[in-house]
């Protein structure tokens, strides 16, 4: 799904004014912010026609900050560009905790547990006993 040059008159009076030399239009970034909530992809794996993948996130996530994102998701449901709930597009594999053991972390011991001191499970090589 992408936003097409009518539908974003709509809502760019909600999106901050771009400044200085822009290598991505704010369209691109709403389609690219789409393009993920849609295909549940990571931001590395965006296709190269959005642009840079990591100046796409950091103004998602200058916009998330602010607010702005969410009043745009409001204005795209009032406009009904956007059918669908943008909450339940955003559910991936992201926000399904994970307990620690899954995740790498080290197994827990039993409170009494002390490793043996070196020496006493093995006989000492420098003792020469006959």
């Amino acid at each position: 799904m992408e936003i097409t040059e009518t539908q974003y008159a709509c809502i760019a009076p909600y999106l901050p004014v771009q400044r200085g030399n822009v290598r991505v239009s704010n369209l691109q970034v709403l389609n690219a912010w789409l393009y993920v909530m849609e295909h549940g992809c990571k931001w590395r794996d965006l296709p190269a026609h959005f642009g840079p993948w990591n100046t796409i996130y950091k103004r998602l996530n200058y916009w998330a900050k602010q607010g702005v994102l969410a009043q745009v998701a409001v204005q795209l449901q009032q406009a009904q560009i956007l059918a669908d709930d943008l909450e339940v597009l955003g559910r991936d594999s992201t926000i399904v905790p994970v307990p620690p053991a899954g995740t790498g972390a080290g197994k827990k011991r039993p409170p009494g547990h002390r490793p043996l001191p070196r020496g006493r499970d093995h006989p000492d090589p420098h003792t020469r006993r006959q």
